[in-house]
């Protein structure tokens, strides 16, 4: 199901110089946030989790899933490259698994690995803050990349729709409306954090094993139909 050359072609993509400023962009701001934070307020628990809560996890993990899941695809939909790719003897099923595992390596790298340095600046990784965030992060970058990449399938406005989705949904309602956190990967997320610090100190309104569920099932759903719809192009890029 992996292929190699496929996986080559969207890590340059991807990686590619405007794409990276932003990738590293947003993990800096994370950093420098955490550094300024411990400077002024010491090692403080509750504000660690408020920090990764409010930034790491609800606003740069979405958004550099959006940047590596549309990105991974969605560009070479757009301007007709792709119908080299599909030209060639490969299943089009091992091109969106090999083209979601680079999304979600990106956006693990991106997102969980900044999260994890930033929890040990803000406090040292007391009461597991910076492990839970970590997780967080490590599981919604999955269904982050699988969401956005179908969106890349999809629609030729996949980054614009992705921004609605992580800065309005998310971001928004998914704070303020109870029925909007139901259906947010970053409850279900936190579902897992909560797991890990087990303390009160993060909390979700989605139970773990739904948010379990939840998770796998847009993770599967949203390959699958990603994987259909690129069956269905043909090389000319019509369907």
């Amino acid at each position: 199901m992996y292929n190699p050359t496929v996986a080559r072609l969207t890590y340059r993509a991807l990686l590619g110089r405007r794409r990276a400023l932003i990738l590293f962009l947003l993990p800096a701001m994370l950093l420098v946030i955490a550094a300024a934070v411990r400077a002024f307020n010491g090692a403080d628990d509750q504000v660690a989790a408020d920090v990764l809560g409010g930034f790491a996890l609800a606003t740069m993990v979405p958004l550099i899933g959006v940047i590596a899941g549309t990105g991974a695809i969605g560009p070479e939909i757009d301007d007709g490259s792709i119908v080299y790719l599909l030209s060639k003897p490969v299943k089009r099923s091992s091109i969106i698994f090999t083209k979601l595992i680079v999304a979600i390596a990106v956006t693990m790298v991106f997102s969980a690995v900044p999260t994890f340095i930033a929890g040990f600046i803000l406090n040292g990784n007391g009461q597991q803050v910076a492990v839970a965030y970590t997780v967080a992060a490590l599981v919604a970058s999955i269904a982050y990349s699988a969401l956005f990449l179908l969106l890349g399938t999809v629609s030729r406005h996949a980054v614009v729709i992705g921004l609605v989705y992580a800065l309005v949904w998310e971001t928004l309602f998914g704070s303020l409306i109870a029925g909007a956190r139901t259906l947010s990967v970053q409850q279900w997320a936190l579902a897992l954090a909560q797991k890990v610090t087990g303390d009160g100190l993060v909390t979700s309104d989605v139970a773990l094993s739904t948010a379990v569920a939840l998770l796998a099932a847009v993770t599967v759903v949203a390959t699958w139909f990603a994987s259909h719809k690129l069956s269905r192009l043909t090389l000319a890029g019509e369907e």
